[in-house]
């Protein structure tokens, strides 16, 4: 199943419907609803990009959900028949529940006929990514430069972890080669592309894509040739990309393939490329040495476990990576040794934490003796040493989520006291903590505490120069919408994903509002799982003004925002925050609509947003913020000639005048001096107050 990129794609001007020619069967849609598929994540939502090189079962190719532009790999699948589809459909079902930082799961699966062709396929929605272990190796191929040895450890290390876990439930991967190893960035991998018996025995396939491409089937164990899929196979496999990853400055990729083929049968060829390694002195070369002809004995009964390829690299050989499940292969730090190492005072602490990075024992029993210490022994000036600690155990242990939760924990409390030292304080804006941040909440998408944490520290971070970008491009605005919908009955959650949603937005260049334009439709739902709470509906009006203000909106969509900003006023009318940007987003959907404008001087549910307005002026007279939005709100109303006769029945210029009289000098002149003729010339400023700013406090 070749996924790689090295092919470019082609991209027509205007790419075809992804359904056009295809259908169910009724007996796939019979079979998907009791498999939990549903029968509408059809080829129709997809459009298509280009074409890949073929895989080993079938075509992949590259599709844009139309609704959202989120680029996908489908692979699809001919099968034999109905029952091979169904078979192989019921075996690739478990994966959808996988959870592993360095796997990448199936988005979905289903099972489509082409009426054009009268075939059935299966088709496996994966991760689209652009790079992947094939493309380093091919690079370093062409210059015939070694790999660099940190990142290789790191890398294999997040490989052999990931496998382990498979292992460990059972499954087999069938399927690896360096082009089913995506690089989701630099440092991240993910194993992709997991197949099926039903679909791998498939030997007629098999024998055609053979004789078309026998590359395709150079990284197989011996015995998987045959057909006969083991966990010692993918060790094989796994063996097969090692060689090739230590090997690629010194042999090219036909004399690479002929090796593969060539230790199936005879060793010698291995021990002629590890004597040459020796000689070229390529790094790690004695541990190597070692491991890869244990991974490679053509009897599988005498290859070695997945558990003994980490004992030989990472324990007995001190690789190191960022993925360290692995550490806890080692010996543990006896509990009454850390408890006396870490006795005294903060510089000690860290010294330890330094000392033992690699014992998540340590590092735990540390974090939690730093959070019990009285917080005036905590930030400055210890804040960017601590914080450089922390983003380094981090990484080390990123698998490990009570190190996470800790972590995240302790940087929070020690920017809160940091921020009350020095409110003007520069902190955690290194692009690394950012980085560090998002890959924990990838890594643990199912810890709802710790994505509270990781949003509140967000919050903070986007306030920063440059941040809010860098968040954006991460697809963070993406990430917050996936959760506020997963996560709707956690009101913690939703809170600060809505006001990280107003932080990210309130000062930001936003570059792609596609995402934003679904924010509108999802949280007026969010909103609705808690009409009572005023805090909730605090945060959503912050996120729906400036929604209104960047055209987010959609015009269907406007009268409902707005009966939302009005309802909130009703709820919340104590809330100042709330009432300036309710009456913010109510001037900026007016200024555009007429029928918002009615639906504010009209009574309707509720009463009149009129007579509301007035006695929000009453409450806040004294406030000139909360006068110059509904100043703006009022000039708006007033642009509209249908609606002047109402405004002045209602008995508005009153309230008009006494806002000259009080505020001529403190407000804009454009907020009061033209609300009377209808025209409005002034501009509008933001609250610098987050919907939600005690996230320290609470």
């Amino acid at each position: 199943m070749e996924v790689s990129l090295d092919i470019c794609c082609h991209q027509p001007a205007e790419g075809p419907r992804a359904g056009e020619g295809w259908g169910r069967t009724p007996s796939a849609l019979r079979r998907e609803r009791r498999l939990g598929v549903s029968p509408g994540d059809t080829m129709e939502k997809y459009q298509i990009l280009g074409q890949m090189s073929p895989g080993a079962l079938g075509v992949n190719v590259v599709v844009e959900e139309t609704e959202n532009k989120v680029k996908h790999v489908i692979k699809q699948v001919e099968c034999i028949d109905e029952h091979q589809a169904n078979e192989a459909l019921e075996e690739l079902m478990p994966l959808l529940k996988l959870q592993h930082p360095h796997i990448s799961i199936y988005q979905e699966l289903f099972i489509i006929w082409n009426s054009e062709i009268s075939s059935l396929f299966l088709c496996l929605v994966m991760e689209h990514n652009n790079e992947s272990f094939q493309k380093v190796i091919e690079k370093k191929r062409e210059t015939r430069t070694i790999i660099d040895s940190e990142w290789l450890q790191n890398m294999l290390g997040q490989v052999l972890d990931a496998l382990e876990y498979l292992h460990q439930l059972d499954i087999i991967h069938r399927n690896l080669k360096p082009s089913n190893i995506a690089l989701v960035s630099s440092n991240h991998c993910k194993l992709q592309d997991l197949s099926s018996h039903a679909l791998m025995t498939d030997k007629a396939k098999w024998n055609i894509r053979a004789e078309e491409d026998p590359f395709q089937k150079s990284w197989m164990a011996p015995e998987a040739l045959n057909f006969s899929f083991s966990q010692k196979s993918d060790i094989w496999s796994l063996g097969c990309i090692i060689l090739d990853m230590v090997s690629c400055s010194f042999i090219n990729r036909a004399e690479a393939m002929h090796l593969r083929k060539s230790i199936r049968s005879a060793p010698d060829g291995l021990k002629s490329v590890l004597q040459t390694m020796e000689e070229k002195k390529i790094p790690d070369v004695e541990t190597f040495r070692s491991l890869l002809p244990s991974m490679l004995q053509i009897n599988p009964s005498e290859r070695i476990t997945i558990r003994d390829v980490i004992h030989i690299t990472f324990v007995s050989s001190n690789f190191r990576s960022s993925s360290v499940a692995l550490t806890l292969h080692q010996q543990v730090v006896p509990a009454f040794i850390a408890d006396r190492l870490l006795e005294s005072n903060v510089a000690s602490i860290l010294e330890v934490m330094q000392n033992f990075s690699s014992r998540p024992e340590v590092q735990l029993r540390a974090m939690k003796r730093l959070l019990r210490m009285p917080e005036d022994q905590l930030g400055l000036p210890w804040l960017m040493e601590l914080v450089e600690i922390l983003i380094t155990i981090m990484k080390q242990h990123e698998r490990i989520l009570d190190i996470q939760l800790y972590a995240c924990s302790l940087l929070l409390r020690s920017l809160g006291q940091a921020l009350v030292q020095d409110p003007a304080a520069e902190v955690l804006s290194d692009s690394s903590v950012i980085s560090v941040l998002l890959s924990t909440l990838w890594s643990h998408p199912e810890s709802e505490q710790l994505l509270v944490t990781v949003y509140s520290l967000l919050t903070i971070i986007s306030s920063q120069e440059s941040a809010s970008e860098k968040l954006q491009n991460a697809g963070l605005f993406e990430h917050i919408l996936e959760h506020l919908s997963t996560f709707s009955t956690n009101r913690d959650i939703c809170i600060n994903g809505l006001s990280l949603l107003w932080a990210l937005m309130v000062d930001a260049i936003i570059v792609n509002k596609t995402p934003l334009e679904k924010a509108a439709v999802l949280i007026p739902e969010v909103l609705a799982t808690y009409p009572r709470d005023v805090e909730m509906a605090e945060a959503g009006c912050g996120v729906f003004a400036l929604l209104s203000m960047l055209g987010c909106i959609k015009e269907h969509q406007f009268e409902d925002v707005a009966a939302l900003f009005l309802r909130s006023i009703r709820l919340c009318p104590d809330r100042v925050p709330l009432v300036n940007n309710a009456y913010r987003g109510l001037a900026s959907l007016a200024k555009v609509s007429e029928l918002v404008a009615l639906q504010v001087v009209v009574p309707g549910e509720g009463g009149s947003g009129l007579d509301l307005l007035w006695e929000m002026y009453q409450l806040y007279k004294d406030d000139p913020e909360v006068v110059e939005n509904i100043c703006m709100l009022l000039a708006h109303l007033a642009s509209y000639q249908e609606i002047l006769p109402e405004l002045v029945s209602s008995g508005i210029r009153p309230l008009v005048q006494e806002i000259k009289e009080r505020f001529t000098s403190s407000l804009p002149p454009p907020a009061v001096d033209q609300v009377s003729d209808g025209k409005l010339r002034g501009k509008q400023r933001f609250s610098a107050a987050c919907p939600h700013t005690l996230l320290l406090g609470r």
